[in-house]
């Protein structure tokens, strides 16, 4: 499946140049100590901008639910169909969701439940992102 090239802007650039070196970081709001995802400008908690830092988190979760795009109308990703849309939970932080297709994972056959850790796959030189792949 082709992947999305990352256009990186100010508030996310913190993230993608720790994903080009094979890290994951999130903000982390000293205020309040809560990790947010994606990117913002103030903390989504608390309301604090000021306060907004980054923080290197391990790269551990488990697969929450998933579904199977059949019928999707992205141009781009309409020879890959069907596809696996996996939420993936934080581990370290249950609030944190992300996205992935699960690399290796047959469509119908996703284990929900499973534990899985980031991955990082070059996407054009110099660029790279994070998947998610299961584990154990």
């Amino acid at each position: 499946m082709p992947k999305v090239i990352p256009v990186a802007d100010e508030l996310s650039k913190p993230f993608w140049d720790a994903v080009n070196q094979k890290r994951l970081v999130l903000q982390n709001c000293a205020a309040c100590d809560k990790l947010q995802y994606p990117p913002r400008e103030t903390c989504a908690k608390c309301g604090s901008a000021e306060q907004l830092g980054w923080k290197e988190v391990e790269g551990k979760g488990h697969i929450s639910t998933n579904i199977v795009i059949e019928d999707g109308r992205l141009n781009r990703r309409m020879p890959d169909q069907p596809y696996i849309l996996a939420l993936i939970t934080l581990d370290q932080d249950p609030s944190i969701n992300f996205y992935s297709n699960l690399p290796g994972i047959p469509t119908y056959e996703v284990p929900v439940g499973s534990a899985v850790e980031v991955i990082y796959e070059e996407v054009a030189p110099d660029q790279l992102i994070h998947e998610w792949q299961v584990i154990g």
